[in-house]
């Protein structure tokens, strides 16, 4: 299908399902960090899926072409992503399957009924606090710093929105995970799996993916490290696999 572009915007390929995706790299395009969030998670042909934050509606498009739930749903407040990433279902025919809501995380479970999801994955911002900001506003200021939301916000209502049992997946940053996993206890998100990836094998780790499950019993496997890169500008096999290249 054929679809406009804005100024700015380009379209990019995805190496999966021969699905692309438009984006403006003025404003903010997705980073590896999403792509990993989706070779992480994992989901059914029946499950309902939902993606908080969803930006241009990276996630769930690499979801739908890994394990084509039912549906998938990807929830935005910036208006200008909202619209790209409605444009990028509609250039890969997903209309059908992926739906984007404009909309506020904080107030997601006014906007979806409780329970009525079986996956929610998340990408949240990372920062705390507006230290260096030069635009709050700006979009990459808000994919970036918690000056929309906290992640207390992203766990609270995922845990309303989640059904029993249901799945949350989540990519973060190390230096947060003991607040991640407190957060995620007080709601009753129990972490059952957890993975550190690290640019380099000497390196410190620089993301954390987590899955946890609603109602879970306390048990979490943690897995091996995923490490990045090889060398400079040369992925581990790893990570091919996961780009699908």
């Amino acid at each position: 299908m054929t679809v406009s572009l804005k100024e700015n915007e380009r379209i990019d390929e995805l190496q999966r399902n021969g699905y692309k995706i438009i984006q403006d790299p003025d404003r903010f395009c997705f980073g590896m960090d999403a792509v990993l969030l989706t070779g992480f998670a994992n989901a059914r042909e029946t499950d309902k899926l939902l993606d908080l934050g969803t930006g241009t509606g990276i996630i769930p498009i690499l979801m739908e072409a890994k394990y084509h739930c039912q549906h998938l749903t990807g929830l935005e407040i910036q208006a200008e992503s909202a619209d790209m990433a409605r444009r990028s279902v509609e250039l890969n025919d997903l209309g059908s399957r992926i739906t984007i809501t404009d909309g506020d995380i904080k107030e997601a479970d006014s906007l979806f009924p409780a329970a009525s999801f079986d996956v929610i994955t998340c990408n949240p911002p990372y920062m705390i606090g507006m230290h260096g900001i030069q635009n709050p506003e700006g979009p990459k200021a808000i994919a970036r710093h918690e000056v929309l939301c906290t992640f207390e916000d992203v766990t609270r209502v995922s845990a309303k929105l989640l059904k029993p049992g249901g799945h949350f997946f989540l990519v973060h940053r190390p230096f947060r995970l003991a607040e991640i996993i407190t957060t995620l206890v007080k709601y009753k998100l129990e972490p059952k799996r957890m993975q550190l990836v690290y640019p380099y094998a000497d390196k410190e780790p620089n993301m954390v993916l987590l899955e946890a499950v609603r109602g879970g019993k306390p048990r979490m496997t943690v897995e091996k490290p995923l490490i990045v890169y090889k060398e400079p500008g040369v992925y581990m096999p790893e990570i091919y696999d996961i780009y699908g290249y």
